[in-house]
């Protein structure tokens, strides 16, 4: 279990990642070399690791896929659909789960509807003894439906309250 200051450094993080130890020491109150340290160990047991959330629409991609499948639970399986997803560039994510009877869940973006069509087929090819259902839900990247854009900043109110 990490330490209450562990976890404010961490959220903090999140929030924006590019503020220097200094402004951060602040916020949770604890020195500079502090949190230096506590950066040094998130970040060298991996638990912290910095990446950007592009615009994806800037960079043109227009849809946002979620695609759950429903596939046999043979031999071999797990270790194909890991081999799948890693070669392909358009896979955010990938995970075996539960619900809505299925049992994995991609998510991906895509150029166009026809990228995306193209990237259901290679799906389909390339674990066809496995597949039993692909259901898809599509959204779009541009910010008219948008209802609250993707940020893990707004995790700290689920859980820093009481910390």
């Amino acid at each position: 279990m990490m330490k209450k200051r562990m976890l404010k450094l961490l959220f903090e993080l999140m929030k924006n990642s590019k503020r220097s130890d200094r402004e951060i020491a602040k916020i949770i109150g604890v020195s500079q070399p502090t949190i230096t340290r506590m950066r040094q160990r998130l970040e060298k047991k991996a638990i912290v690791e910095y990446t950007v959330i592009p615009d994806w629409k800037e960079l043109g991609f227009e849809i946002m896929a979620f695609t759950f499948i429903k596939a046999s639970r043979q031999q071999g399986l797990v270790e194909k659909a890991r081999e799948w997803a890693t070669k392909n560039p358009s896979v955010v994510f990938a995970s075996g789960g539960e619900g809505m009877g299925m049992d994995g869940a991609v998510i991906s973006f895509h150029r166009s509807f026809s990228e995306f069509s193209d990237f259901i087929m290679d799906l389909k090819m390339g674990l066809p003894e496995h597949l039993h259902d692909i259901q898809s839900f599509l959204t779009t990247t541009d910010g008219g439906r948008l209802m609250k854009p993707f940020s893990l900043k707004y995790l700290e109110k689920v859980g820093v309250e009481g910390i």
